[in-house]
């Protein structure tokens, strides 16, 4: 006789991760972004220059970039599970670190959660889509929305704890520590699709593999471009109308915009391709960066701004889920320059526009720097105007039987 045992639930537990890549896309949103907010609070309490302020987000910069260069080895190496792990102790210490201390220990304090934060970001951008393989444009839409949450609310968070905020860090702390938490009970199922794109991307290696530094230039002036209009249009609205209450909304109109427009982008993806979806997007970031450049009124620029916003919304994402059909190499191993590029090209092209401004004395001159940007990335899906339907097929044309 015979007897089957009942077999206990084993450890740790097996799960896609979907919750988990959002509550960690909402975290990250917050790390990246809090430190404009608190920057005034850091200043006063280490008495810092305009010109001493910059190196913290130069060390954020600096040290994002490199994570990001270094997710896609890790990523081949241990996996994405082990990735978000690094990332979560990496941001959790740094924001910890960050609430009390010495200016040099904020500086350090900086650098680890920004090298956290680089080497999450594209992790958790390409394990949405190996998990969806034939909707990854609308779930990488819906990922970014989650971050455009998170990065919306660190300013409130910080408002409500203006007189205590060591209670803000110490609580995002807390809130990463737990997700690292739950990333310790749990493995990942492995993405069944990645050697179906290796193979794809081995047979069309000869057609593709020159698209590396286009698709790095194609982010350095996308992450650029939305930098540089989140960034300044704030003040230029100041500077257009300085007796209205609402310049200083003008940013809010323009992010709210990128945020409604990534949760609507998967509706419009069921019925467009990629592609077709990025060229509308880009032609109305065109429409609202023109209307701000010759902009007169508040009204126009928020009009602008809601317009170049929306616009802007779904390119990034719909980029991203692009990678397995433009790159021979895997597309994890593309990842790393092509999401530094992206970071740099946020550093430099507002850079750029304050350098501008300052030489030419008009800063709606120096706002055809993003202008010139949209236009260069609408040309750039124009002529490769392919859907992904239509790529996925060549390439498997290509396999040798």
């Amino acid at each position: 006789m015979s007897s089957v045992a009942s077999r206990p639930a084993t450890f740790p537990i097996t799960t896609r991760g979907t919750a988990l890549l959002h509550l960690n896309f909402l975290l990250t949103g917050i790390v990246m972004t809090f430190l404009g907010p608190m920057l005034p609070i850091l200043a006063s309490r280490w008495a810092m220059s305009d010109a001493v302020s910059g190196r913290l987000y130069l060390t954020q910069f600096i040290s994002s970039m490199f994570g990001m260069l270094s997710s896609a080895p890790v990523v081949r190496m241990r996996g994405y599970r082990f990735t978000f792990i690094i990332g979560l102790i990496l941001m959790a210490g740094g924001m910890a670190l960050l609430a009390s201390g010495t200016f040099a220990q904020g500086i350090i304090a900086v650098a680890i959660l920004g090298f956290g934060h680089g080497i999450t970001t594209p992790a958790g951008n390409l394990r949405t889509a190996d998990i969806n393989p034939h909707g990854s444009a609308s779930a990488l839409n819906v990922i970014n929305a989650v971050w455009g949450f998170g990065a919306m609310s660190s300013p409130l968070l910080l408002k409500a704890t203006v007189h205590h905020p060591s209670y803000f860090l110490y609580g995002t702390a807390a809130a990463l520590s737990t997700l690292l938490a739950i990333h310790l009970l749990v493995r990942f199922v492995p993405d069944a699709h990645s050697e179906e794109h290796q193979l794809n991307n081995v047979a069309t290696g000869t057609r593709r593999s020159g698209l590396l530094p286009v698709i790095c230039a194609l982010f350095f002036i996308y992450v650029g471009a939305e930098t540089s209009f989140g960034g300044w249009v704030a003040t230029y609205a100041h500077r257009i109308g300085p007796d209205s209450k609402l310049w200083a909304m003008a940013p809010s109109f323009f992010y709210g915009a990128m945020l409604a427009g990534r949760a609507l982008a998967p509706l419009a993806l069921t019925r467009l391709r990629e592609t077709t979806v990025a060229q509308i997007g880009l032609t109305l970031a065109l429409l609202g960066g023109l209307a701000l450049v010759s902009a007169h009124s508040i009204a126009l620029i928020i009009m602008g701004s809601f317009f170049a916003g929306v616009g802007l919304a779904s390119i990034f994402p719909i980029s991203v889920s692009l990678f397995p059909h433009w790159f021979a190499e895997s597309s994890r191993r593309a990842s790393g320059p092509v999401f530094a590029s992206g970071n740099l090209g946020g550093a430099v092209l507002p850079w750029i526009v304050g350098v501008t401004s300052t030489h030419s004395g008009s800063l709606r001159l120096a706002l055809f720097v993003p202008l010139v940007s949209v236009a260069a990335m609408l040309t750039f899906y124009v002529t490769n105007s392919s859907g992904r339907q239509k790529t996925a097929s060549a390439a498997t044309s290509d396999v040798p039987s």
